[in-house]
């Protein structure tokens, strides 16, 4: 071989000693962040991945999951189609339905007047059959299966989460929260209401990765204020009003709410609550994966005041409870058992909602109930969709 085909070579070698070395490099890197991730006890990094690129309402298929069966007597809901108002107030303005569904990235929206099917509306993709994260309206319904064990006396609101957690007692401040401190978002818990996604390592953001809740909440007994002082509205608090729940159960979440709401109401499709590891335990604060009519049920069962037919599924008095605004505000709304109370309108209405945009609203006055699943911004337009539905209920 002559000393220029040599020189010719060199380059080649040259570059593919550098892609050798590349690879090397992005090999370590890879390693490290699934080491990484094994160590903060979170997802593998292909998950975090798809966290970021895929929407709220599916993420759910992305965790580890319990099922919730579908009830054996499944309920159908009957039809009585109506119209929906030409307008609806919005932002000062009137636009339409339609218009307001585009604006505020809507999946499912349902109405129901005195128990039946009025409207029921699906964006391109989405069917009745189409399971969607609740996000935190599942908060609520952790309520009403908290209201059955207190009506049991399983459970007190005067009860201290370390008496029911003994795991959790510190001996200090963190010892005096009670379940009604943490129905009532009012335990003081701190734990910042964290949900940017790119930085999911602190607060709530922190708690919907980790794959292990117990660890979690050991880690985090600190407080911001003294238990029952004030309100604010915290993701922990539900977390561990679920996980006392499960307790005195002796049963996860999923199967308790497959027993006791599911299979009375008359769900028809099986729901997916996911979990924090496999075989671990729900996410209590977050993350029902069901579908809108069923979602609408709930709805329907507070409306009635906790009754399906002639059965009883919840108490009467824990109707009341959650109808009953705690003394302590929870930012701008309102607050009750994990249920809200907009501001405006005459104070009857109440309301379960989702960070982006997920609503089972109750109208008692009018006997109506909506809901609406959605991919929006977090936290934003509550106020101005609590108007549209008002408009609808009453108009």
């Amino acid at each position: 071989m002559t000393e220029l085909s040599l020189r010719r070579m060199r380059p080649g070698r040259a570059a593919l000693r550098a892609l050798v070395v590349l690879l090397a490099v992005v090999a370590v890197l890879i390693g490290a962040a699934f080491a990484t991730t094994a160590i903060l006890h979170i997802p593998a990094p292909p998950t975090l991945l798809r966290l970021l690129t895929d929407p709220p309402s599916t993420q759910g298929a992305l965790f580890e999951s319990r099922t919730v069966a579908a009830s054996p007597v499944p309920r159908p809901l009957p039809r009585a189609p109506r119209p929906l108002p030409g307008q609806v107030p919005w932002k000062g303005s009137a636009v339409s339905i339609a218009e307001f569904l585009d604006t505020t990235h809507t999946n499912s929206f349902l109405v129901l007047r005195g128990g039946a099917l009025t409207h029921e509306w699906y964006r391109d993709g989405i069917t009745a059959t189409t399971r969607q994260s609740s996000w935190s309206v599942v908060k609520s319904i952790v309520s009403l299966l908290t209201g059955r064990a207190v009506a049991a006396g399983k459970l007190a609101e005067d009860d201290r989460l370390v008496r029911i957690l003994p795991e959790l007692a510190t001996g200090g401040a963190y010892d005096a929260v009670t379940i009604r401190d943490l129905l009532d978002m009012a335990s003081g818990v701190d734990v910042a209401e964290n949900y940017n996604k790119y930085l999911p390592l602190t607060g709530t953001a922190r708690m919907y990765l980790t794959e292990d809740l117990d660890g979690f909440v050991r880690a985090h007994r600190g407080l911001r204020f003294p238990p029952g002082s004030a309100g604010e509205y915290r993701s922990v608090d539900t977390q561990l009003l679920g996980m006392a729940l499960a307790r005195v159960e002796g049963l996860p979440l999923a199967q308790l709410l497959e027993r006791d709401i599911w299979a009375p109401i008359g769900a028809e499709d099986e729901a997916l609550w996911n979990l924090d590891r496999a075989g671990g335990q729900e996410k209590g604060f977050c993350c029902l994966n069901a579908t809108a009519r069923d979602f609408a049920k709930i709805g329907e069962l507070v409306l009635d005041g906790g009754r399906v037919g002639e059965a009883q599924i919840v108490p009467p008095a824990w109707i009341d409870r959650i109808r009953t605004p705690a003394p302590h505000r929870v930012g701008e709304w309102a607050y009750g058992a994990q249920w809200w109370h907009p501001t405006g309108g005459d104070s009857a209405d109440l309301t379960a909602v989702g960070v982006y945009g997920q609503y089972v609203y109750v109208d008692p006055p009018s006997g109506t109930v909506i809901v609406k699943l959605s991919d929006h911004g977090t936290t934003q337009d509550e106020q101005d969709t609590i108007e549209v539905f008002r408009a609808i209920a009453r108009g």
